[in-house]
C-alpha cells in the first residue's frame, strides 16, 4: 500500500490517528505541518500530492468552533467547504481516495430515531451547513471518497468535553449540565481505528458512513459517567437547553445508525461507556 497523508494532523482526531498508526506499526503515513498542508492553499496542496503521491488522504481539518461560526461564516465556509473541495480536486487529479470527516450537525435533530445516511440533512447552524456544503462539494467532484459522519468526539488529546468535565469537576462543587440533548459520545481513538479499517480493507464501497460508539446518552448522563468513573466528587445538576442559551442551535437528537459501516466493513463498535473507561484510565496514567 502506498502513502497515506493526514490533513489537520495537529487536531484531536489527527493526534489519535498518529497514536493508532504507531500502535499498528503503520509507517507509510505522513502528518505534514499545517503551514505546508493548508487546505486553502491549492499550490501547496499540489506540491504535497506530487511529493508523496498518496493512495489515501484523510481530511481532519475543519472549523469546529460551533458558536463562533455563527459570526465567522466566511472562514467556516472556506475551511469546511472550499478546503474540502480543494482536497477532493487534488485527490481526483492524483488518483487518491479521500476520507473526509463530517458531523452529526448536518441533521436538524428533531426526529427521535437513529439517523441513517439517507435521512434528510437539514442543518440548523452555520457549522452544520458549512460541513454539509463540504460533503456535497466532495461528492460532486470525486467518486472515490468516504465521508464519515461522527459526533461528540473526545480523547486524551486536545480540548474536549471529557477533559473539561474532569477539570471543572475538580474545581467546583456543582455543575449544571444540559440533559435534553441526546447523542452518542465517540472516543476518537475508536474512530481512528475505524479509519484504518476502511483503508486496510481496500473496499471500494465509496460513499457516506456514520460512525460513533454504540449506545445513547445525554450530555448530563455523559458527565455523570465521567464523574463516576473518575471518582470525581461534584454534584451534577440537569438543566434544559433553554436554560443555557448558546449562539448556535444544537440538534436535540443526533444518535446515528451505524448499520451500514458495520455491515460493509464487518466491524464491532465499542459501547460508549466502555471506551470512556479506557480513555479516563489513560488520562490518569
Amino acid at each position: 500500500m502506498n502513502n497515506i497523508i493526514v490533513f489537520g494532523a495537529s487536531g484531536q482526531l489527527g493526534q489519535c490517528i498518529k497514536n493508532v498508526a504507531s500502535l499498528q506499526g503503520t509507517t507509510n503515513i505522513i502528518f505534514p505541518l499545517e503551514t505546508e498542508a493548508n487546505i486553502l492553499n491549492v499550490e501547496g496542496l499540489d506540491k504535497l500530492f506530487e511529493q508523496y503521491k498518496p493512495s489515501y488522504a484523510i481530511n481532519c481539518a475543519a472549523y469546529t468552533a460551533v458558536d463562533k461560526a455563527e459570526d465567522d461564516i466566511e472562514l467556516a465556509e472556506k475551511i469546511n467547504n472550499i478546503g474540502a473541495v480543494n482536497l477532493a480536486t487534488q485527490c481526483k487529479k492524483h488518483g487518491t481516495v479521500l476520507i473526509h470527516i463530517s458531523t452529526d450537525f448536518v441533521f436538524k435533530g428533531d426526529i427521535a430515531h437513529p439517523l441513517t445516511e439517507t435521512d434528510e440533512a437539514k442543518p440548523i447552524s452555520v457549522y452544520g451547513q458549512t460541513k454539509l456544503n463540504g460533503e456535497l462539494g466532495v461528492a460532486s467532484i470525486l467518486n472515490d471518497h468516504f465521508i464519515i459522519r461522527t459526533g461528540w468526539l473526545y480523547s486524551e488529546y486536545a480540548s474536549n468535553f471529557v477533559k473539561t468535565m474532569l477539570k471543572l469537576g475538580n474545581e467546583r462543587d456543582e455543575l449544571k449540565i444540559i440533559a435534553d440533548q441526546v447523542g452518542t459520545p465517540t472516543y476518537a481513538i475508536d474512530l481512528a481505528t475505524f479509519i484504518f479499517t476502511v483503508i486496510n480493507s481496500q473496499n471500494k464501497a465509496f460513499g457516506t458512513y456514520h460512525y460513533s460508539n454504540e449506545g445513547v446518552t445525554s450530555w448530563f448522563d455523559f458527565a455523570r459517567a465521567i464523574f463516576d468513573i473518575s471518582e470525581t466528587k461534584v454534584k451534577a445538576i440537569p438543566i434544559r437547553t433553554d436554560e443555557y442559551p448558546t449562539k448556535a442551535t444544537r440538534p436535540a437528537y443526533s444518535v446515528m445508525d451505524k448499520s451500514k459501516a458495520k455491515q460493509t466493513f464487518n466491524i464491532e463498535i465499542p459501547y460508549w461507556r466502555d471506551s470512556l473507561i479506557s480513555c479516563i484510565h489513560k488520562l490518569r496514567q
